[in-house]
């Protein structure tokens, strides 16, 4: 092909319409079974063409070895990009920059910076990054000294986001501050805690507006379909599920109607927050693809789609 005829043929190729983000959290496998029953969820995962996946981790590191091996997985045998979450909390600058450059040596360019649930008894003036906002920082410093390395590339940082109030913060206009702040320091996006209700993402973003935060703020949702996991979810976040979902759920007749109660219940609280203009859907997966991809059969993500040159 010659180059007069490049571009032409680009633009012929190019997509017409550009779906809303879609990516998926996973857990790092426990053991080498559970691993094996991972590698086939992603393999489900994958088949959907999401932006990206996430992959936790626990405050302390302790399952290192567990996260790298997910992420490995993720980037030698798929064509997935993996977000890897990375929290500050308990540890030291100097293990968090060993952990940053192991994770730019295997290939990963997306990091989700988090301070981390705070352990009972632990003081955070006892830690040397106590925030994500400094972490958020340390990344951007790491990565202008391996500017080279990276091909003048630039790892894409996320950073959580709270359509309620953070459980210690006074306010959530000192929630709306903290994330100015994690802008300012170089966060790239921020995907959201879980909720329930759509109102309480649109005041989100009212919040970020009216503040000028013009991070995309990535809602995340589990699929509603299991009573005790959305109660565990209540009490680690104190979010808690509608009653009359979890009514529903307790009465439903088989696991079959409530797999059905709670994707339907799902798919309506999407629905409501791509249309109030979300940039896409990050879906906690609990490494089962079941529900997940339920929840996208019947949103059908295409309807919310923008032609090129459009803005929503």
């Amino acid at each position: 092909m010659s180059a007069t005829t490049t571009l032409p043929e680009l633009e012929r190729t190019a997509p017409v319409r550009h779906r809303p983000a879609l990516s998926y959290e996973l857990f790092p496998a426990r053991s080498d079974v559970s691993f094996e029953r991972l590698r086939e969820t992603i393999r489900h995962l994958e088949a959907t063409a999401p932006d990206y996946v996430s992959v936790t981790s626990r405050a302390g590191h302790g399952n290192l070895a567990r996260v790298l091996e997910v992420t490995e997985h993720v980037l030698a045998e798929t064509a997935l990009r993996p977000l890897v979450h990375l929290t500050s909390i308990g540890s030291t600058r100097a293990q968090l920059t060993t952990i940053i450059h192991a994770l730019l040596d295997r290939g990963v360019r997306g990091i989700l910076a988090l301070r981390g649930d705070q352990p009972e008894g632990h003081r955070l003036e006892d830690d040397e990054i106590p925030f994500a906002r400094p972490l958020v920082e340390l990344i951007r410093e790491i990565e202008r000294e391996r500017t080279a390395t990276l091909a003048g590339g630039r790892v894409s940082i996320g950073v959580a986001a709270y359509p309620h109030r953070h459980p210690e913060s006074a306010t959530t206009s000192h929630d709306t501050e903290v994330l100015v702040a994690k802008e300012r320091a170089g966060a790239d996006f921020a995907i959201t805690q879980v909720f329930f209700d759509a109102s309480a993402y649109c005041r989100l973003l009212e919040r970020a507006q009216t503040a000028g935060i013009r991070l995309p703020l990535v809602p995340g949702f589990v699929p509603a379909t299991n009573p005790r996991r959305l109660e565990r979810l209540a009490e680690m976040s104190g979010v808690e599920a509608p009653r009359d979902l979890l009514h529903q759920l307790e009465i439903a007749s088989d696991d079959v109607e409530r797999r059905r109660i709670g994707v339907r219940f799902t798919v309506d609280l999407a629905r409501r927050v791509l249309d109030a203009g979300a940039p896409g859907l990050h879906l906690f997966t609990f490494n089962s693809h079941g529900d997940a991809l339920d929840v996208l059969d019947h949103l059908d993500l295409d309807r919310w789609s923008t032609t090129q040159g459009e803005t929503r």
